[in-house]
């Protein structure tokens, strides 16, 4: 059984925990240093980046983060979890920097312009549900960077490695795909 970590500092952590279970996964909550020991991969969930950088710093977890990064442990961002793996941000200071790609933040307009979406990802399956939130989207991908889907001409999904990034929320629908993907590629 893979042991995975969802950060739990803000945003959509219960349901990242539910479809991680739902995979036979054992989801563990992030919350302190204590709580990255023994995880087989590390999911940072969508949420408000600038308010998590702030409580990322103030539980001490960047730099404990960064380093299981550059370590190879498995992270998969959503929405503000891309923003913290993006290597640069647009007319933004970057936080964890270790995925290879540049993000521009809130690229699909505020709030009241949240919408969702079936993506055919060829690697993953067709017709996959994907709500944008105040949604960011990857500008450019390193020369290692695969795009595995893009939205309207915006990459919105992509691979670096060990690290898998999307602009949408995929665990705001009932599909798991994307989840069982990240947890699937796992070595």
């Amino acid at each position: 059984m893979k042991r995975i970590g969802v950060l739990a500092l803000q945003g959509a952590v219960r349901e990242h925990l539910q479809m991680l279970e739902s995979l036979g996964c054992e989801a563990v909550l992030v919350k302190q240093r204590a709580d990255l020991e023994d995880l087989d991969g590390l999911v940072l969930p969508g949420g408000e980046s600038t308010t998590m950088r702030k409580l990322l710093n103030r539980y001490e977890l960047l730099e404990p983060i960064r380093t299981l990064a550059k370590q190879g442990l498995p992270m998969f961002g959503t929405c503000a979890g891309l923003i913290l793996l993006a290597k640069e941000l647009v007319d933004y200071e970057s936080h964890l920097a270790v995925m290879d790609v540049v993000v521009a933040r809130n690229s699909y307009g505020r709030q009241v312009d949240s919408f969702e979406v079936k993506l055919d990802i060829p690697e993953i399956g067709a017709a996959i549900p994907a709500v944008f939130i105040r949604a960011p989207h990857i500008v450019s991908v390193g020369k290692g960077v695969k795009i595995l889907a893009e939205h309207e001409g915006k990459i919105v999904l992509a691979r670096d490695g060990h690290f898998l990034g999307c602009s949408f929320h995929p665990e705001l629908t009932s599909d798991a795909r994307i989840l069982e993907y990240f947890v699937s590629s796992m070595v």
